[in-house]
């Protein structure tokens, strides 16, 4: 596993580097013996895998990280792993680590099998390991990684992707899912559910990563357009189409399809549909109310409609989406407050 920050390892990325060390690094006997090799190979410059550099967070819990291995014992490895990268090189295009690219497509060259966790995909993305394939990262910066490698075929709404020799997962929790369906692959299904009840997580989890993306309305300057969409907003749970908005506009539709379209990067039909699904996943989350009635609130209709979209967009049905948020979670920011009620309640 490449670690590429030695020395203060950000606490937001010391969640991804426990993954691999919990499931690969210690022994499991009675499940398959022999079990995993596991060894952290550094980025440092002094020496093989040393801890050259200086601290760069501000963090108070961040770690150093000693290791006697370095890049150039990736060639030698059945498996590749890159749990993260510098959170530098996502946002402001950082150069990564040298000698890193290197070493990764050293790695695949020799036959090692390459796997990303979050946004380690950035780093095989840039050693070319992603170009013509499948992938993802987390899906906050899976538009970022389209954008910077455009021949990487970028899928937000999943979990994983196994794309045979090389294989990216979401963000956080997810690469527990990829590193549980690599014992899988390598052990077979009964030792990866074996695993995973004495981590007590599930062995697989339904749906994929679209689940949790935020549907609501992206940022917009368009002053003009404010106050009608938040008209909408407030009565999504009535019949609203494209042409009742473009009235309220004082617009022409094809106009107002223009301006909506620059405003949030989206049609005002799939806007609609968006703002009435983010109404559907906070009462979901937030109320025990039925799923007619989630329905019927959000502007979707029938509870066998809701089901339609949400498998669609969501990528699990209405009940899934509820059991993986408890009730005790809060509700989204800017969700509304519910009243369960009679028939008549209404969202305020």
């Amino acid at each position: 596993m490449v670690v590429t920050e030695e020395i203060g390892v950000p606490s937001w990325d010391l969640y991804e580097l426990s993954i691999p060390c919990t499931v690969f690094g210690k022994p499991q006997p009675d499940l398959a013996d022999p079990w995993y090799e596991l060894r952290l190979c550094g980025t440092g410059s002094t020496g093989a895998g040393g801890t050259g550099g200086t601290d760069g967070t501000d963090e108070p819990f961040g770690l150093s990280v000693r290791t006697p291995y370095g890049l150039g014992d990736l060639a030698g490895a059945d498996t590749v792993i890159v749990p993260s990268v510098p959170d530098a090189c996502v946002e402001e295009g950082a150069p990564l680590p040298p000698g890193l690219v290197e070493a990764l497509r050293e790695a695949h060259a020799a036959g090692a099998r390459m796997v990303s966790l979050c946004n380690g995909a950035f780093a095989l993305a840039a050693a070319g390991l992603l170009d013509g394939r499948r992938a993802t990262a987390h899906w906050q910066h899976t538009a970022q990684l389209a954008a910077r490698h455009p021949l990487v075929r970028v899928d937000d709404s999943v979990l994983y992707v196994d794309d045979g020799d090389v294989l990216t997962s979401a963000g956080l929790t997810a690469g527990l899912d990829l590193c549980l369906h690599l014992v899988r692959r390598d052990l077979g299904a009964h030792v990866a559910n074996q695993l995973a009840r004495r981590m007590v997580v599930p062995a697989h989890r339904p749906g994929g990563q679209a689940q949790f993306i935020d549907l609501s309305e992206p940022a917009t300057d368009d002053a003009g357009l404010s106050p009608v969409l938040e008209w909408a907003r407030e009565r999504l749970d009535q019949p609203l189409t494209v042409a009742d908005l473009a009235r309220r506009a004082v617009l022409s539709p094809r106009t107002f399809h223009r301006r909506v379209q620059a405003a949030t990067g989206t049609t005002p039909l799939q806007w609609l549909l968006n703002q009435r699904l983010a109404r559907a996943q906070s009462l979901l989350e937030s109320t025990d109310l039925p799923v007619e009635k989630v329905g019927e609130l959000s502007g979707l209709g029938t509870a066998n409609n809701l089901r339609h979209h949400f498998l669609k967009q969501v990528g699990v049905s209405p009940s899934d989406y509820r059991k993986a948020f408890p009730r005790s979670a809060p509700p989204r920011p800017g969700a509304p407050t519910v009243l369960p009620g009679p028939s008549s309640a209404q969202p305020v």
